[in-house]
């Protein structure tokens, strides 16, 4: 089931977003933060984020039988000239619930609710070869090109970052 994070959240879906990102990064995936990552530190990262996010922003949730599977973000852009526009963010999928739709869903869906909520250009960046990037090649966003060496994953390792761009 996929829908929006009720607002305000509850300390019980704030708990599983933490396990979720923790998972993700101590998993290996380069998503902003750096190893040793703690269910606290995940914690503490997502009260803030929630906390100051822009009123148009939006975090969309996918749960199975044992709660948060995924989530993903909508930041709109917040420029004056660029009304149009939003960046995804943090689409982070449980090792358990990997392989089975869950990125794929959740991306049609804000997708979906972007652009019904007048967005109508949307970006995001990956790192290039990670399967992230194919699941955005495949649901047809634009490849706009490469930055080598642009972040970091977890453990320190340099990695290239994929940017894309979608019209929808």
């Amino acid at each position: 089931m996929i829908d929006a994070l009720p607002r305000p959240v509850s300390s019980a879906d704030l708990d599983e977003l933490a396990l979720l990102l923790a998972d993700v990064v101590n998993g290996g995936a380069s998503v902003s933060f750096m190893l040793p990552f703690t269910v606290d530190d995940a914690r503490a990262w997502w009260r803030k984020t929630i906390e100051q996010a822009d009123p148009r922003a939006g975090i969309l949730v996918a749960r199975d039988e044992q709660g948060i599977v995924g989530t993903v973000s909508m930041h709109p852009a917040w420029p004056p000239n660029q009304p149009h526009r939003a960046d995804i963010a943090k689409l982070l999928v449980h090792r358990r619930g990997r392989r089975r739709g869950v990125g794929r869903a959740l991306m049609a869906e804000i997708e979906k609710r972007a652009h019904a909520a007048g967005f109508w250009l949307l970006t995001l960046d990956t790192v290039r070869g990670d399967p992230a990037e194919f699941l955005y090649m495949a649901a047809g966003w634009q490849r706009v090109g490469v930055i080598p060496e642009y972040a970091l994953y977890p453990d320190g390792r340099l990695c290239d970052t994929v940017v894309f761009y979608k019209k929808v």
